[in-house]
């Protein structure tokens, strides 16, 4: 069955842990490319790092973005800043998507040791860049099939 829609999808990506995050981005580029979305290098942006996330997702989704997919890389270190900077991420696009009605999803990686963050970001199915592009994918399915039923 063809798709019916062929939504205009953003990436957020951010510029902390680079090694990891180009991974990220590359899962979720491959992931929307197999479902027929293009994203030319104008609809990824950079953030400085996951805690802005949130803002920047929230933006793009004002400014016409159907969904927003959210990349990043939390490592765990010696204090608190890990606990903080994953829950504030997570929280905030959550509250932006619920705001928007737009899928704002969460590939922000929040893992203990580097080893973690390199294994989730392979050129492989486990890449959470995918998984955060398909559930991006899969929402904006959902809600347009919800639309569809309520005409």
């Amino acid at each position: 069955m063809p798709d019916p829609i062929q939504p205009r999808i953003a990436l957020v990506v951010s510029q902390f842990n680079p090694e990891v995050t180009d991974g990220l981005r590359d899962g979720a580029l491959a992931a929307l490319a197999e479902r027929g979305v293009k994203v030319a290098d104008a609809d990824i942006h950079s953030a400085p790092g996951a805690f802005e996330i949130p803002l920047l997702a929230r933006a793009l989704a004002h400014s016409g973005y159907d969904g927003v997919v959210g990349l990043g890389c939390v490592i765990k270190g010696d204090t608190a800043h890990f606990e903080y900077i994953s829950q504030a991420a997570s929280i905030g696009l959550m509250q932006a998507g619920l705001e928007t009605g737009k899928p704002l999803t969460f590939g922000i990686i929040t893992v203990y040791t580097e080893e973690q963050a390199v294994e989730r970001s392979r050129a492989d199915a486990h890449n959470k860049g995918r998984e955060a592009a398909e559930a991006c994918y899969a929402a904006l399915q959902t809600l347009a099939a919800i639309r569809a039923r309520g005409k």
